[in-house]
């Protein structure tokens, strides 16, 4: 088997599952509409933006967030098949075929990419339909290119927890003491500028933080916190340093 030919493979095994499991894509969109109708609403309505949300509504103002809130959450916890995979003893058949670790690494990195684009385009698509987002063919673009290099990023980071655990107990514990500092940290909720300082350190130092800034500022046109040239050179950054640590992993990992 050729590298592509096994890349192809491994990337369609990925989707696949994700298609017949339609409870996991049922349930990747329920979590962030809840947040967006129940937590935007009722939050909202004792929120005063100011200027860093003229014109906007809290849940318009979130909208980002939340999608980068579905990456976070999504993607990390696609490492947890990893060690599902190892259960049924299918990681030792793909181990053993004639691959490279690296790209069984793309391969599962290029299946989870997938799916989360899908559900980032459907709840885009209910953005627009329900809670006032408008989008034009730039926005729509730069915002998956932008939130593809956060799944990415993200999605390494939990094969890498899942390459180096054997239990999903130990995997949901650590993923929670990551996921949700990343998230509560990244601006999502919250405008930036106005912070304390000890508070706009550890936003600063959040790499999540800059792509609900990159994101927040191509979809609703509220100007960066950070810049858009810093958001996207930390954006790239961070992936590739997620990407080398993660198929690092994968050629020391043992099932």
């Amino acid at each position: 088997m050729s590298e592509i030919g096994g890349l192809y493979a491994l990337w369609y095994r990925e989707f696949k599952v994700f298609l017949r499991e339609r409870s996991r894509l049922i349930s990747s969109l329920v979590q962030p509409l809840m947040w967006l109708v129940i937590f935007g609403t009722g939050l909202g309505s004792s929120i005063e933006l100011g200027a860093s949300g003229a014109g906007l509504d809290y849940q318009q103002f979130i909208f980002p967030g939340i999608l980068c809130m579905t990456v976070l959450f999504g993607s990390l916890f696609f490492g947890l098949y990893i060690i599902m995979d190892k259960r049924v003893d299918f990681m030792k058949e793909v181990l053993v075929a004639p691959l490279s670790r690296v790209t069984i690494f793309f391969g599962k990195v290029l299946g989870g990419a997938t799916d989360g684009t899908i559900e980032i385009i459907i709840l885009m698509v209910l953005g627009s339909l329900f809670f006032g987002i408008h989008f034009t063919l730039y926005s729509i673009l730069i915002t998956i290119m932008m939130v593809a290099l956060l799944m990415v990023s993200i999605i390494s980071l939990g094969l890498i927890i899942g390459s180096m655990m054997s239990s999903p107990e130990g995997f949901g514990l650590v993923a929670s003491f990551i996921i949700f500092p990343l998230f509560f940290l990244s601006g999502a909720l919250f405008p930036v500028k106005n912070l304390p300082a000890w508070l706009y350190s550890f936003v600063a130092v959040n790499p999540v933080s800059y792509t609900v800034d990159a994101v927040r500022s191509v979809i609703l046109g509220i100007p960066s916190s950070f810049g858009m040239i810093t958001d996207v050179a930390v954006m790239i950054g961070f992936a590739v340093f997620m990407i080398a640590v993660g198929t690092w992993s994968f050629r020391r990992m043992s099932v």
